[in-house]
């Protein structure tokens, strides 16, 4: 980058929140795809008023910027795709500036890690359920940019079901307003729903503020073993109509089982054809034991052959064991893992699982699944034995395309909380006709006109 754009940054915000030394441009070059984009600066902001700063001077020079949370994507929305700057939040804006008792909410800035957020307000009996699997390190920030989830997702909805609104810097540095802290609000365009789930393209969110809910005092986990994933799948929809909504309804199949079993040796069922794990949560033990009888019915009359109900909170640990250690586990059968996070109608998940059976045998991959069924969310890892095969990549990638067009085809996404970036940019028109991909531009001009904040994703 240019001295005279590198010592203007520095004037403006302080000579030691301004880098471009090779240690700290390879340190935020990748995220969790494992690709990599050199960027020519690394800026930390300290507050609003640098981020204004920052965007005002890159826009009239038309420098990219790029905001960043804890780069834990998994489809390259915070990479430096065109070079220019990182915009990292969690040295300074990481705070959590308000838990608002009277009203539940919290508000917060963008560099806050999801699981201190959730211990804060536990720690006055309130909830904030969103809970990606990266919540010990991923941020707010990242969260609200990808619309994350997690496994809570079949019961308490995903982030955007709990932003209430946020500040955020336009990229000609002007200082906007989304949302109120009301309840109600339908004022003007719902300018924080178009903020939520950009991915960083349209303007830098400074500000968050979020609805909290009171903590259920209780909670007990269960699991099911299945021998098909048909019978699995048509359990998951039939537990959904049945009564009792869970709290989370987790999947794995049989690979996804074996992988866990080879490599942690935890005595799973490595014959069976698939698990799903359940919890359900409450304020009476009564509650529990209701919502956990009604859940195992629906599961008995679907296949089920085995229920089991964890007796402490040690039991229920292992139960939760396989399905947080099952991504790493699956790396077994292969280097190199194209992991997509489609969503489908739930009743549409046994054809699901079937077509993508089919796209595996055809292209002779190995397609371990699993994910948060209780929502339709399935995480397909297509597994490349050589990622540095080109030939096996392509065929990897011709069965990722495969795949997309089955769940688009039944009713379902591209994405249910990864986000579009890079990686799913060239699968857009697969779920969008050329008038809707021509509205989002549109939508991004209106934002951006000289296209400066995170160039190159979503398709845009």
């Amino acid at each position: 980058m240019n001295a005279k754009h590198i010592n203007f940054l520095k004037n403006s915000v302080g000579a030691d929140n301004v880098y471009d030394d090779d240690a700290h441009l390879t340190a935020y070059c990748y995220d969790a795809t494992k690709n990599r984009f050199k960027p020519d600066a690394v800026i930390f902001p300290r507050n609003e008023e640098d981020v204004s700063k920052i965007l005002k001077y890159c826009n009239e020079n038309k420098i990219a910027v790029v905001p960043r949370g804890a780069g834990s994507g998994f489809t390259g929305g915070s990479l430096p795709a065109n070079g220019g700057i990182i915009l990292a939040f969690e040295k300074h804006m990481n705070k959590i500036l308000e838990i608002d008792m009277q009203n539940l909410v919290a508000v917060v800035q963008p560099g806050v890690i999801n699981k201190d957020l959730q211990k804060a307000a536990e720690a006055k009996g309130l909830f904030y359920p969103p809970d990606p699997a990266s919540q010990d390190y991923c941020t707010i920030g990242g969260n609200v940019s990808e619309n994350a989830g997690g496994m809570r997702a079949a019961k308490y909805g995903i982030t955007k079901d709990y932003v209430m609104a946020l500040r955020a810097v336009l990229p000609n540095g002007e200082i906007i307003r989304a949302g109120k802290r009301t309840i109600k609000d339908v004022a003007g365009y719902n300018t924080a729903g178009i903020l939520i789930a950009s991915e960083g393209t349209l303007a830098v969110i400074t500000e968050i503020t979020l609805k909290l809910i009171a903590k259920p005092k209780m909670s007990e986990t269960a699991m099911g073993i299945f021998d098909s994933v048909d019978e699995a799948m048509n359990a998951v929809y039939k537990t959904m109509a049945g009564g009792v909504v869970p709290v989370a309804m987790e999947f794995l199949d049989n690979l996804s089982i074996r992988a866990v079993e080879e490599k942690f040796h935890k005595g799973l069922s490595v014959d069976a054809g698939a698990i799903l794990i359940t919890e359900v949560d409450g304020n009476s033990k009564d509650d529990l034991s209701r919502q956990l009888d009604l859940i195992e019915a629906a599961f008995k009359e679907n296949g089920c052959t085995n229920f089991k109900r964890a007796k402490d909170k040690q039991e229920s640990d292992d139960i939760w064991f396989a399905r947080r250690n099952v991504s790493q586990a699956i790396t077994i059968y292969g280097n190199k893992k194209l992991n997509e996070d489609i969503t489908v109608p739930r009743s549409k998940l046994p054809e699901l699982l079937k077509k993508i059976g089919e796209v595996a045998q055809e292209h002779a991959l190995k397609v371990p699944c699993f994910g948060h069924t209780g929502d339709g969310n399935v995480h397909t890892n297509v597994m490349v034995e050589d990622g540095n095969d080109k030939a096996q990549l392509e065929n990897g990638q011709k069965a990722i395309e495969k795949i997309f067009k089955i769940a688009v085809d039944l009713g379902g996404t591209l994405s249910g909380e990864h986000g579009i970036g890079l990686s799913k940019a060239p699968f857009m028109h697969l779920a969008f006709s050329e008038a809707e991909m021509n509205l989002f531009r549109t939508v991004k001009k209106a934002f951006d006109p000289n296209n400066i904040l995170n160039p190159g994703k979503m398709g845009l």
